[in-house]
């Protein structure tokens, strides 16, 4: 008789979350991670100390620049980055621990040291077998190397080490105009550092809606960050407590401090997997079935180690699915619908899918927009940059992607995941009132905008 019923390898936002609903299921379930705390990189070096240290930088930021017109007067303004990296330690003890709490709650059994499968219904851990009759991995990602900027975690540094920095580097470079980098670089811009982003790709943010990711760009740029687009770093090299960055050809930057953040990898060295049998792709990703099983049987694989979007949220779904398929359920994923956000400031956020995808697909579709600065609630706030887009079909009005740059994106974005959830027309989004005066009005008046039927703009 196996030790559990099931047996999750990673206790990320996948691997946490699949444990839980396996035991809520009435699976016994036992979680293994080797991180001294709970929650992956997410909670401990990721999503929530980046996010404490956003919006402490923020207010930084705001306090500086932008207090004023609200009649505040500060003088003497200073930063405490000591003060500052304590509020973010304490915010991750106490979310680690929390899932400390959930576990006892629920009757996960949590088993710390590094998982090494053994068989399909064999794990060891710390040189003891353990046993399941379905195994979850949810080992994660780790953030990608590139040979030409070697990672001393003291001057070059990762995701990881961007975040521990003592004091605010007076220059700063970072590789990587993506989401980890865009926001690493706004959080020491804000608290003085002058930022030069490379990306080697021509296009910013070649993923997201042209015109928000050229907005977005616009006002990066206003704030202060140098982004040097369709640039190539060939090598960064240390001495006299510098970083020496050389870039397309022979042009140099010397810096005090480089952040690589060139996107991140599947982790699953050590874990056995190929030893067993389990395929993976090209890339390292662990090759799952509509079911997320792996083609080894009882074992399954979920979040940042297959693949697709490499978000917390999408992770821990895939875990509940998991989990629930397990107990004889029929849940599916519906990737269509998953949002994406980008913590800059304002912020970026969308969900279905740019209308480049549409032109490319022949999928005749309409638009509409709305900026925020025709919105009430913008204004008063003082941050009226960006927009909101929506696109539709043409012929069924069915809502296919919406768009948006500008404060609170990232709660924004949720009506139109919901929408799009539930196959909502422009028309059913024109038709709901909205509360004034709200944010959340310009989605109303974008989705009349689809039909030509704006008020406010």
């Amino acid at each position: 008789m196996a030790d559990y019923n099931v047996i999750v390898i990673g206790a990320g936002p996948a691997g946490y979350v699949a444990a839980i609903r396996c035991a809520q299921l009435g699976m016994k379930t036992a979680c293994v991670d080797k991180w001294d705390s709970l929650g992956g990189t997410c909670l401990n070096v990721g999503c929530i100390p980046s996010k404490a240290l956003l919006d402490s930088s923020h207010h930084y930021y705001f306090m500086q620049k932008e207090a004023k017109q609200h009649g505040i007067k500060s003088e003497g303004l200073s930063i405490d980055i000591a003060a500052m990296q304590a509020r973010k330690n304490k915010i991750v003890k106490m979310l680690t621990g929390g899932i400390g709490g959930l576990f006892k709650k629920n009757k996960v059994v949590s088993l710390k040291g590094a998982a090494r499968l053994i068989s399909n219904t064999e794990v060891e851990v710390n040189t003891q077998i353990i046993s399941a009759d379905n195994i979850i991995i949810a080992s994660g990602s780790v953030p990608t190397q590139i040979p030409v900027t070697p990672i001393d975690n003291e001057f070059i540094v990762d995701s990881t080490g961007a975040l521990a920095f003592d004091a605010v580097p007076q220059r700063l470079g970072v590789i990587g105009a993506g989401a980890i980098g865009l926001e690493l670089g706004s959080v020491w811009s804000r608290l003085g550092s002058k930022v030069t982003v490379f990306e080697a790709l021509d296009d910013f943010l070649s993923v997201a809606d042209r015109k928000i990711a050229n907005a977005a760009l616009k006002e990066l740029k206003k704030q202060g960050l140098d982004i040097k687009l369709a640039t190539q770093v060939t090598a960064a090299t240390v001495a006299n407590n510098e970083v020496t960055i050389n870039y397309q050809g022979d042009q140099q930057l010397v810096v005090d401090k480089l952040i690589v953040a060139v996107g991140r990898k599947p982790h699953t060295d050590k874990l056995g997997v190929a030893d067993i049998g389990i395929e993976i792709d090209e890339r390292g990703f662990i090759k799952v079935d509509a079911n997320r099983q792996t083609n080894v049987a009882n074992i399954y694989a979920v979040g940042d180690v297959i693949g697709g979007p490499m978000l917390a949220h999408k992770g821990s779904e895939e875990g509940v699915m998991v989990a629930e398929r397990l107990a004889g359920q029929k849940t599916e994923m519906h990737y269509d619908t998953v949002p994406w956000v980008i913590y800059t400031h304002p912020e970026i956020a969308w969900v279905g899918k740019t209308e480049e995808q549409l032109k490319a697909e022949n999928i005749e579709y309409k638009v509409g927009q709305f900026p925020f600065m025709a919105s009430g609630r913008a204004r008063a706030h003082g941050n009226t940059s960006g927009m909101i887009r929506i696109m539709a079909d043409s012929q069924t009005d069915r809502i296919l992607g919406v768009h948006i740059f500008g404060i609170s994106a990232s709660e924004l974005i949720a009506e139109a995941v919901v929408a799009m959830e539930f196959e909502a027309s422009s028309e059913d989004l024109a038709r709901t009132i909205h509360a004034h005066p709200t944010l959340s009005e310009a989605m109303h008046e974008a989705a009349l905008d689809v039909d030509g039927r704006v008020i406010h703009s």
